[in-house]
């Protein structure tokens, strides 16, 4: 009933919809339509939508809302690290929903427009083809990872809110918690810390973060 009646919304606004009622057929629909835009319910048959999410960012940076009838925190920090885009709990406004839809894809437009690579001494993020490169290597980082260091690192000596960056970056407020920004920096400065003494992920203290240029 959810499906048919996101569908009938959908495709009242002009988009072509394929509507799968289990992971596999996801799978299939998804290989063989490559759509534009994915709305993902975590609780479905065969294989859950966090499974299908991880398959997906294996071979596509295309957006993903992810739909679920669970509101813990920890649901939405594990659908964003696998690379959601947005995280809709049900029950919801279609109309809402559909306002979602049309500011992540708004996102996703403007990056494609933006000039899509930053450089710095040993560091390179493309975010055109959501590329992580550290000395010369290339390093696998999750999309978002890739969006929050293309932020920051296009804003030197910028400094971000926890609150700015979850806006700038996720397009939504995350209900005030702002620990995914948190353990997106950690999982980062893993990476890229050590590459170079001209440029660093710093701590604001009391504030939030900033890339630093010397």
């Amino acid at each position: 009933n959810i499906c048919e009646l996101l569908r009938l919304y959908l495709v009242k606004e002009g988009w072509d919809v394929q509507v799968a009622y289990n992971g596999v057929k996801a799978m299939e629909l998804f290989k063989s339509d490559a759509p534009d835009f994915v709305l993902l319910d975590i609780m479905l048959p065969g294989e859950d939508g966090f499974t299908i999410l991880k398959n997906i960012r294996a071979v596509s940076n295309v957006p993903v809302i992810m739909l679920t009838a669970k509101g813990e925190t920890n649901d939405k920090i594990t659908g964003l690290d696998f690379g959601a885009d947005d995280y809709v709990c049900k029950p919801f406004n279609p109309k809402e929903l559909i306002a979602r839809i049309k500011a992540v894809s708004r996102r996703s437009e403007d990056v494609q427009a933006a000039d899509s690579t930053v450089e710095y001494e040993n560091l390179k993020v493309d975010i055109l083809n959501y590329e992580l490169i550290v000395k010369g290597e290339k390093v696998e980082a999750p999309p978002k990872e890739i969006e929050l260091l293309y932020c920051l690192a296009s804003n030197p000596n910028k400094v971000f809110t926890r609150d700015q960056l979850l806006n700038k970056v996720w397009g939504f407020e995350f209900y005030g918690d702002t620990r995914t920004v948190d353990v997106h920096v950690k999982r980062i400065r893993s990476k890229i810390d050590g590459a170079s003494q001209k440029w660093g992920l710093k701590t604001v203290w009391g504030v939030g973060y900033k890339f630093e240029v010397k």
